[in-house]
């Protein structure tokens, strides 16, 4: 077994096996909706992503696409998909609608438990939430993949807190994903504090069944009892663009992220592609501000720039 694959397969340990080719039915894609507005068509969808289940989404797209998509996964908020899609919710984190304005077809969906979804993943067959996630954002690549205008070669993943691990998560994954954005998503295991609640290493806020409950029972909630952390998982990343937003003062401790970024960082240089992992450490709290945006898309435009359609992904897994 390879470093990558051993990585995914602790991952899973976790988080219950990766579905097979047997649940990946056709996507027969729905329009429940469509808004014009200010140079954007606003669809409002929902595709299969497995037998008997559909994910809701918001599939933006501007009046001019330019080839590149971008999956936007939300925060841990009852809205869901409306965040990003810029139709509720906090202004900072309209990234979807913001990416479309920039010549994007961005896809915002549901994450299982919000906004629409109400699928109990446990009556499914899933050993956690977050592999249902991880999942349906599959399902949610496929259906870009498969949109017109959509280069298949330039599709990258962007979130916020819930959406910025799971956008890591999606990313190591699916090789399809070239570029990832994730604004206050982790820490390292080892500084997790249960959102300043308890000490270095407790893991209580990512155990409960909309994260994954083998965290609780069989792994004690504890870092030191994990099979894997989060330079295990950028690590399969690598040598990907990757940019990381990691507050000073956000919750999850900037410490932690930057000993992340401290194994990392090699694993990028060996791979001959250091300037594809670029990590900001703004001031302020748990927030994805203007500034930080802006510099995240830029590197964005920049990444997908680099690509041409004869290269490889340079992503070291056999999921080509």
């Amino acid at each position: 077994m390879n470093p990558q694959a051993d990585i995914l397969a602790r991952m899973q340990q976790v988080m219950g096996e990766l579905p097979g080719d047997s649940r990946r039915v056709p996507l027969d894609p729905q329009v429940v909706e469509e808004i014009r507005e200010e140079g954007i068509i606003r669809r409002r969808i929902s595709f299969a992503v497995e037998p008997g289940n559909r994910c809701r989404a918001w599939l933006l797209t501007p009046s001019t696409p330019r080839g590149p998509a971008m999956l936007c996964l939300h925060q841990t908020t009852a809205i869901g998909k409306d965040e990003p899609a810029g139709l509720g919710g906090r202004p900072n984190l309209h990234y979807a609608r913001e990416l479309t304005r920039r010549g994007y077809v961005t896809l915002s969906p549901d994450y299982p438990g919000f906004g629409e979804d109400r699928v109990d993943c446990y009556a499914l067959g899933y050993a956690s939430a977050t592999m249902k996630g991880i999942w349906n954002h599959l399902r949610a690549i496929d259906l870009l993949t498969c949109l017109p205008g959509v280069n298949s070669d330039h599709i990258g993943c962007i979130g916020h807190s819930l959406g910025g691990h799971n956008a890591l998560f999606l990313a190591a994954f699916d090789a399809r994903i070239r570029v990832v954005v994730a604004s206050c998503g982790f820490t390292r295991f080892t500084w997790n504090d249960d959102e300043g609640r308890g000490r270095p290493g407790d893991l209580l806020d990512w155990s409960h069944a909309g994260y994954m409950p083998r965290i609780a029972s069989q792994y004690h909630c504890r870092a030191e009892n994990m099979p894997w952390d989060f330079p295990d998982v950028l690590a399969v990343i690598a040598p990907r663009a990757l940019f990381i937003n990691a507050p000073k003062k956000d919750f999850f401790r900037v410490e932690g992220v930057r000993e992340c970024m401290e194994l990392v960082a090699p694993v990028y240089e060996s791979l001959g592609f250091p300037e594809n992992l670029v990590c900001l450490h703004p001031e302020g709290e748990h927030d994805f501000p203007p500034d930080v945006r802006e510099a995240a898309y830029e590197f964005v435009d920049e990444a997908f720039a680099k690509i041409r359609p004869c290269d490889p992904c340079h992503c070291r897994c056999d999921r080509k």
